[in-house]
Order: C-alpha cells, then structure tokens, then sequence
C-alpha cells in the first residue's frame, strides 16, 4: 500500500500532465517540484533494482558552427536530496511507473528540455514530445497574432470613421465661419442708420415709422440669425476638437496593437531560433495527412530529402541561426561564411558552413520553422479562403506557414509578391515564396524543383514541380521600397492551380483517391452525424443550409454523403435495385448528398427552394434525378455537375 505521500506525489503528476495536455504553462513552482520529482524518480529506480544510476557525462563543447552564444542556455535539472526511509519493494516500483509513466516521457521532456537530451542520441519520444510542445506553442502564439491582426484592422476602421467625421465636422466650422464673417464684414461697413433702423424715426416724417419698424424687426431678426451662427460655430468647433481627439485615440490604438502583434511576432522567432535541427525535423512529421498514389511518394520524399538536411546540420553540430544574425555578410555566426551563387557573387539570407569534409547551405531558423510546418500539413484539405489549421487555400497556406516561424505575410498570393523582396528563379532556396505565372497560385520552395502549397487543382496540400516561367520572393529579407509590378497573366490555370474549365464531360475524381476509397483526413464534416463531403463542397452546404434555415426555421435536413466503398457494398446488398454498383455511386466522390425534410417531394415548398437557390452554393440536380427524369430521385444533389 502506498503511502499519503506517495498517493499525493502521484495526483501531483497526474495534475501536470493534464495542465500540460490543456496548454497551461507551468509556474516556476511547478517546474521546479518537477524537476526534482522526475530526477527522484531515477534515483528510485536505480535503487529499487539495487543499482546505482551512472554518473551524468558532461556535454561535449559544441563545435564552433553551432548558434552564437546568445541563444538562451538550456536548464539543468536540480539533483534531489538523498532520500532517508527505505521503500518496499511494491512502492518503489509504483513510484516508478508513476513518475516514469506520467512524468518523465510525457512531462519533463516538455518543459526540462534540459532535464532529457532531445538532441543527438536522445530518446525519440523526447524529441517528439519537444516537437509537439513547439507545436502546440507557435500555433497558440499564431492565433493570438490573428486575433491582434483583426484588432489593427478593426481600429483602422475606426480611424477611418474618425477622419470622416473630423473632415465632417472642419468642413461645418468652415461654413459657420464664413456666415459670422460675412455677416460681421456686412455690419462693419453699415452705417448707423443701416445697423440701428430705430434712429430713422422722426416726428417729421411719420409716415415713414412703418418701414423703419420693419426695418428694425429684420434687424433684430439679423442679429439673432448672427447670434445662432456663432452659437453654432462654437458648437462644431467643439465638435471638431472631440473628432480630433478620436482620431488620435484611433491612431494610439492602432499603434498600441501594432506593437502588441509585433511583440507576438518577436516572440515566435525567439521560440524557433531555440528550435534545435531534430526537433524541427520531428515537427515536420507532426501532422501530415497521407495522399494518393503517386504523390504520397512524392510527398515522402520531400519530406525525407529535408529530414535528412536537418539530421546533417544536427550531425555536424550546426544549429540555424536567426535571419538577423545572417543578414550581415561581414559578421555571420563563427564557422559560417557567405553562401555564393554560380558566378560566385553572395545569396543574400543564408550562408555556408562545413559538415564532415563538404559544405552545406545554412538556413535561417525562422526559414527551418517555416518549411518543417509547412511539410507538417501535407495532405490538409484545400478550401478557398481558409489559412488553417484544418484547411488551407494557397496564399493561406503559405502565410500560415511563415507566421509560424515569426513572419506576417499577407494572405493573397498577389499582395504576398507585391510585398516581398524578389529574387531569380535561378537563385531560388529553401523557403522562397514561388509565383506560379499570372501569380494566382503561390507555394514555398523545397528545393530540387520542388515546392509545396495547398492547391485547388489537387484540393489538397501537396508536393509538385515549380511551373515554367515562375516567380519567387525571399520572406526573411528587407521589403521592397515600392511594390512590386502585379505579374502578367498566366492563362492556363485559376486561382491556387484550379483547372479551368473545360468543354464536354468532366470526371469528378480528386485528390488521387479512387471511388469510395478517400480518407476521412481529407474531407470535412457538416456537423451532422456522421456525414461528410470535400471540404470545399461541405463549406457550401454550410452556408446553403444556414440560409435554407432563414427560410425554412431548421437547417437542411440530409439522409446520405460520402460513401466509402464499403458503404456501397452495403448499401447495393440491401438495395440492389436503388444503390450503385460498389465503386460506382457518385456518392463515392464525397460531392453528392440525399435530402430529407421535404426537399425529397418533387415540387415541394421546399424542393422548389433549393431548384430556385442551391445553384448560387455550386449544388445542382442532374437531369436524371429531376422530375420526369431516367430516374426521378428529387432528393438527390451533387455540388457541380458529377453525373
């Protein structure tokens, strides 16, 4: 039986796993209490089986071409104090699993990167646990961004309105200033009479009282119309001071939330700078999704061509150093030197540096974090408009992928080339933004002709050759002065590598997959039940069924979506004379859905809603489900033409 210490250590650590599984950052407190607990739980084991725990070999110094001395040293762990009672045997090992279960792997490699090697020779599962708290971390610092991103925005907005009622309210106190004056110019020049119609009166001349009685009333009428002018005047002046005073809030909020989301921004980078090369080779297996065919394979070997780049770099003891401390030609880290192009003139951003007896490029590390997410969401599905983390369009994609490693690129491809430095084709590296002609489609530079990007051609993120007569920006130099000249058009392709359409029948095959056979990973839910189609179709249906909801007081009520094969095979043995051969149904492409809830009554309120809309959502019925059709089946839609 353990005792109350021990069954208290353990809730402890069951505690910090689980703070650790939400998110939450420990307090020093805790880090500190873990550090002993995992270093006693060695101590434990070792003298449970009545052997003594080998004494901790110094680390060997790091070769010259590691990172400079400023990257933040990594903590030891503290040694605990002997313990002073024996254990039985059934407690110690108790106290061992549960430290090592819940602790050491799970926890210390998260926080203690110190504690556990995740370097060369550590265990993979530090590694791994490494990768998956940088993760977890440069995705949280992402959102937050994001968020601030939508602030500045807001508050330009507010700027905006605040400038508009400021020039509302000068031009007012313009117009009120001219009146006062005017009418002040008028009165000095009148004589008295003119000013003071009351001193026309003479008892010589009375039928004259009348009209200078009139007079004066105009006159009195004019100085209260005055009167009113100035009242007014000093009322939009004061007007004009509160709308300047609301622009120089707008402005202070704009400029407090710039710094806010810059400082976000500096902290990523700080976070990949201390990203080793095997932790950022793990990252970039962290989250990928399979593929198809052929290009699983590709995929595969980009991503192992680049895992074995960072295993070099680990190997010879290189660790990438900031774009900052690259940008100097005449001051890299030591054991680094300028990188040179055919002609032997320097590539501005990376470097040289030896492992073994050959050189290798050196990247910046926010370059090494950008590439390693980006291969980290290999096979996300593409959806137009979207910049993940579950789905991606192309300039989504790759300005997801660089602000994680510290960097805000725009979300188009179009403003992302007007934005960026440019650089030659021929001088392409690792992490350059790559144009494809006409720029409506953008993917980040793999090296070996490779680039990958989420793609509306393969509506998912993939590997593929860089298009002749392609473009390229470097991320991690300085912006253009000016921005660059929009890209002529390409013509052969649309937006993100989407096929334009063409004449005659179209085959509704995507993705590589075969009929039936697409994997879950790839398609998005519609929220209800079980059901399921490609994302683009189901972010479609989403916005169909909120408005068909307005209409109708309920969302769209939907009986069948992506069959996979062996849902056919089901389907066609109970239903032989209704359901597709297996391998057949258009149901099989996840781009068809059966509608319940009327919509299935030809000619119903509600099958007569969607003839008449589901078309502006890309969802149709096919001639041989529509009434009088080969096969009337009203309640059956496919988003375009499948069949």
């Amino acid at each position: 039986m353990i005792s109350a210490r021990e069954a208290q250590a353990l809730r402890e650590a069951i505690a910090l796993r689980q703070a650790l599984a939400e998110g939450r950052t420990l307090t020093p407190a805790q880090a500190d209490g873990l550090r002993t607990a995992a270093a006693a739980a060695v101590r434990t084991a070792a003298a449970g089986t009545g052997t003594r725990k080998p004494a901790a070999r110094k680390p060997a110094r790091k070769p010259a071409t590691r990172k400079p001395a400023t990257r933040k040293a990594r903590g030891k762990a503290a040694r605990p104090a002997p313990q002073d009672r024996p254990r039985s045997r059934w407690s110690t090992r108790l106290g061992v699993v549960a430290m090592s279960t819940l602790l050491l792997p799970a926890v210390a490699s998260m926080v203690l990167p110190g504690g556990q090697d995740g370097g060369q020779g550590g265990n993979p599962l530090d590694v791994t646990s490494l990768a998956l708290t940088a993760q977890s971390s440069l995705l949280e610092q992402a959102g937050r961004y994001r968020q601030l991103e939508q602030e500045v925005t807001q508050r330009r907005a507010e700027l905006q309105q605040a400038h508009e009622a400021e020039q509302a309210a000068l031009a007012q106190v313009t117009a009120d200033q001219q009146v006062v004056g005017s009418t002040a110019a008028d009165l000095y020049r009148a004589g008295a009479v003119e000013r003071y119609p009351l001193l026309g009166l003479s008892v010589h001349a009375p039928s004259a009282t009348s009209d200078v009685l009139y007079r004066s009333a105009l006159a009195d009428l004019s100085d209260r119309e005055l009167e009113g002018a100035v009242v007014r005047a000093e009322r939009t002046g004061t007007a004009l001071a509160a709308a300047a005073e609301r622009v120089a809030r707008a402005e202070e909020a704009i400029e407090v939330a710039t710094d806010r989301a810059e400082a976000v921004l500096a902290k990523v980078r700080a976070k990949v700078d201390d990203l080793s090369p095997e932790v950022s080779a793990r990252l970039a297996g962290l989250s990928a999704i399979p593929a198809a065919g052929e290009q699983q394979d590709r995929n595969q070997k980009a991503m192992q061509r680049w895992q074995d780049y960072l295993t070099t770099l680990a190997a010879a003891g290189i660790e990438a150093p900031p774009a900052a401390g690259l940008a100097d030609l005449a001051d890299l880290p030591p054991g680094m030197s300028p990188a040179l192009d055919a002609a032997g003139r320097p590539i501005p951003g990376v470097a040289w540096a030896v492992a073994g007896n050959r050189p290798v490029t050196v990247l910046p590390a926010e370059t090494v974090a950008a590439v390693s997410t980006a291969l980290s969401q290999l096979g996300k599905p593409f959806v137009p408009g979207t910049s993940g983390p579950d789905s991606y369009d192309c300039g989504g994609f790759t300005s997801a992928s660089w602000l994680l490693a510290g960097y805000a690129v725009p979300t188009s491809p179009q403003t992302q080339w007007a934005a960026g430095a440019p650089v030659a084709v021929t001088d392409l590296q690792v992490g350059d933004l790559v144009f494809a002609p006409g720029g409506e489609d953008v993917g980040i530079y793999l090296g070996d002709g490779d680039v990958v990007g989420a793609s509306a051609g393969t509506f998912q993120v993939g590997v593929r050759s860089v298009a002749a007569g392609s473009s390229a920006t470097r991320v991690t130099l300085p912006a253009p002065a000016q921005a660059n000249a929009a890209l002529p058009p390409g013509g052969d392709r649309g937006a993100c590598g989407a096929a334009l359409p063409a004449p005659g029948p179209v085959t509704p095959a995507w993705g590589g997959w075969s009929n039936g056979q697409i994997p879950g990973e790839a398609l998005c839910a519609l929220g209800v039940g079980r059901h399921a189609l490609r994302c683009d179709a189901a972010a479609a249906y989403g916005r169909m069924s909120a408005e068909y909801a307005t209409a109708f007081g309920t969302p769209l009520c939907i009986t069948d979506s992506y069959r996979s094969l062996a849902g056919q095979v089901s389907a066609f043995a109970r239903k032989p004379a209704l359901a597709a051969v297996p391998g057949t149904s258009n149901h099989g492409w996840a781009l068809a859905v059966d509608l319940c809830g009327g919509i299935h009554i030809a000619h119903s309120a509600q099958w007569t809603w969607m003839t008449a809309n589901a078309g502006r959502f890309g969802f149709v019925q096919p001639e041989w489900a529509r009434p009088g059709g080969e096969k009337p089946e009203p309640w059956h839609w496919e988003f375009g033409y499948i069949s």
